[in-house]
């Protein structure tokens, strides 16, 4: 009698627990019953499944696919597939750089939890960021640089928690770029070459990265003057082809460490701050192709890092005997620097233009960069 009783109450909790694996089976949730009894736990293929969702989705918005890497994109082992890298059975990283697949990018992929690199350099991608990007919590490099995505900044990517790396360089973005993507711990971002408007946000300066490039956008008004007021560990600002106007802020002389710094092709007015003398490690400084005038700051053309200085097409009216010992990889041309070849015709330079424009200045050296260090640091937190 009571073995009798006992297999049927086997009987009876197999059929609760076949119940329950019906209602549950969609949520990965595996429920079963032997000999040590009844038990309900994770399925060991959820992660596997729900990637493979993800990716067949994603395929089926890929309309062009010239080197057949999707041929590969069959089955459930979605770690054999081309492009698709795993760590055990998660999807940990996708790379499909130059791969020239034609299509949209799908709200699934957001499903893959564990990404925490996606790469889709130079294919032909086009449409929105999907607003499900927030939910890769994993994903640490977002490079979508060389598509034809569109629409206004991608929010989403601000709200990726690891996010370090964000490259959506040569596409068609347009509309402002968000103050809050400067407050992000970043350690990269290019937005060059898309159609970006407005003007430069605020908090430029107190950007955790090393690399910002905005070059080749259409933005407008003046540099913020937060610029290098944070100290920042930027290497690299590139701004140039864009609409900006305005002076160049003294505090620029606060990024100890920056090596690239161009502004060229921009409507910048009024002298070169003093204070760009305190750039030690600066090698490439371009301020080509502005509306600059009055003298060359004497110490510029004597920084001990400095290979390639470019000034030309401005409205200097001179430089030190510093700057005229320069050699290969100085450029002045096109200036109205008295007994310089290759300058400007006199009626150009009759009426500077932003020559009324008022700049603050900062003493000079060596006040300014011992002053600059000072602020840094009280500025600091």
């Amino acid at each position: 009698m009571v073995r009798k009783k006992k297999k049927g109450n086997n009987f009876k909790l197999l059929t609760l627990f076949l119940f329950l694996g019906t209602c549950l089976g969609d949520y990965g949730i595996r429920v079963g019953i032997g000999d040590g009894g009844a038990w309900i736990g994770g399925g060991g293929k959820q992660q596997t499944n729900a990637a493979y969702s993800a990716l067949q989705s994603w395929k089926t918005a890929i309309t062009e696919d010239p080197s057949s890497v999707l041929k590969t994109w069959v089955g459930e082992d979605v770690c054999s597939y081309k492009g698709i890298f795993c760590s055990g059975s998660s999807v940990t990283a996708i790379d499909l750089n130059k791969a020239n697949l034609k299509g949209n990018i799908v709200k699934d992929l957001s499903l893959l939890s564990d990404l925490t690199i996606l790469h889709l350099n130079s294919n032909r991608f086009s449409g929105p960021i999907p607003d499900s990007f927030r939910a890769l919590e994993s994903l640490q490099e977002l490079d979508l640089s060389n598509n034809r995505f569109s629409g206004s900044f991608p929010q989403a990517t601000i709200y990726i928690p690891n996010l370090i790396y964000l490259d959506l360089r040569f596409n068609s973005f347009t509309g402002s770029v968000p103050e809050n993507l400067f407050n992000k711990q970043l350690d990269a971002i290019l937005l060059n070459n898309n159609q970006f408007t407005g003007e430069i946000p605020r908090n430029l300066g107190y950007s955790s990265a090393s690399v910002i490039n905005l070059a080749n956008n259409k933005l407008s008004g003046e540099i913020p003057t937060s610029f290098g007021i944070s100290g920042s560990r930027l290497k690299e600002v590139l701004l140039l082809n864009n609409q900006l106007t305005g002076c160049i802020p003294e505090s620029v002389g606060m990024f100890s460490e920056i090596e690239v710094f161009d502004v060229s092709f921009n409507s910048l007015m009024g002298h070169v701050p003093d204070t760009i003398s305190c750039l030690s490690e600066i090698e490439v400084l371009n301020f080509a192709h502005n509306k600059f005038s009055g003298d060359l700051p004497d110490l510029v053309c004597s920084l001990r890092n400095l290979i390639n200085l470019t000034v030309a097409f401005n409205f200097f009216s001179g430089f030190s005997s510093e700057c005229s010992r320069a050699s290969a990889g100085f450029d002045f041309t096109g200036n109205c620097i008295p007994g310089v070849g290759y300058q400007r015709p006199r009626p150009d330079c009759s009426v500077i233009a932003g020559g009324a424009l008022s700049c603050l200045r900062i003493p000079a050296q060596p006040l300014t960069c011992a002053a600059i260090l000072g602020l840094k640091v009280t500025s600091s937190p």
